[in-house]
């Protein structure tokens, strides 16, 4: 069931809440999906040049982040790609789906179990498997992520994953993502969130066999080796790598023009062979 609030703006009832979502422009469908501590304007570079190149683009927010409920059960891979599989089949399928971070790992869960409603996956710093940090780096953040300090964390944490380059709005950007921790209940999902596994999304990387793309900051500070990392992605989804240089973890914001280039000639590819 889809309500909506404008004629660019929706909500995606779901069991337990709402997911918000901007959708505009006509075309084959382009999912954008942001990762976690992260909100749908991490794509307010990419969504406008993707829609003048000829998509329709919806950019959610994940749900507990920005203008989503915070009351939903429970969060984390399979619950997004739950809420994806859900937008996708009220917005008619088949979808591109660009996610960032987690989300990449939510988008691989929807092409291996609806492969009907994936056309290609764009996956961008992608988390499809559990990280190797060790248990004292797996316990401090832990302890970071706990709601009673989570947004002064964040606040913190997010310069570090803008390694390299930051978008010139970085600034007022953060501003508002750690206001939105302060909505009712945000922190304590986000908390949630962060304790996600990704084991579902690695065991589903054999089952994933839609047209791939892999985009990987060289400076991605959460992976010791960022391109051995894309690598090992791409090849386990037969798919290519784009390394986008004086990036982190954010490229789609942090070197859009880049990013979008390879989305755009991504697509075109996707779409030309449908």
């Amino acid at each position: 069931m889809v309500t909506a609030e404008s004629s660019a703006t929706a909500f995606l009832v779901r069991p337990g809440g709402r997911v918000v979502y901007d959708v505009a422009g006509s075309g084959p469908l382009v999912v954008l999906v942001p990762g976690m501590g992260e909100l749908r304007s991490s794509y307010r570079f990419v969504a406008p040049a993707l829609r003048t190149a000829g998509y329709r683009v919806a950019c959610t927010d994940l749900r507990g982040h920005g203008d989503s409920d915070a009351t939903f059960a429970s969060y984390g891979d399979t619950d997004t790609a739950s809420d994806l599989t859900a937008l996708i089949e009220s917005l008619g399928a088949p979808a591109i789906i660009v996610g960032n971070s987690l989300a990449a790992g939510s988008a691989v869960l929807v092409a291996a179990q609806r492969p009907e409603l994936v056309s290609g996956l764009a996956l961008v710093g992608p988390y499809v498997r559990d990280s190797h940090a060790s248990r004292i780096e797996k316990l401090f953040f832990r302890v970071a992520m706990a709601r009673p300090w989570i947004s002064v964390s964040w606040k913190v944490l997010m310069p570090r994953l803008y390694a390299g380059r930051r978008p010139e709005d970085f600034d007022d950007y953060r501003r508002h993502v750690i206001a939105s921790l302060h909505q009712a209940g945000h922190a304590k999902a986000f908390s949630l969130t962060s304790r996600t596994s990704h084991t579902a999304a690695e065991a589903s990387l054999p089952s994933a066999s839609t047209p791939t793309l892999v985009i990987m900051g060289e400076q991605d500070p959460d992976f010791s080796d960022p391109k051995g990392e894309a690598d090992w992605i791409a090849a386990a989804l037969h798919g290519e790598v784009v390394m986008v240089a004086d990036a982190g973890h954010y490229p789609q914001s942090q070197q859009p023009e880049v990013t979008t280039s390879a989305l755009i000639a991504f697509a075109n590819r996707v779409t030309a062979h449908a």
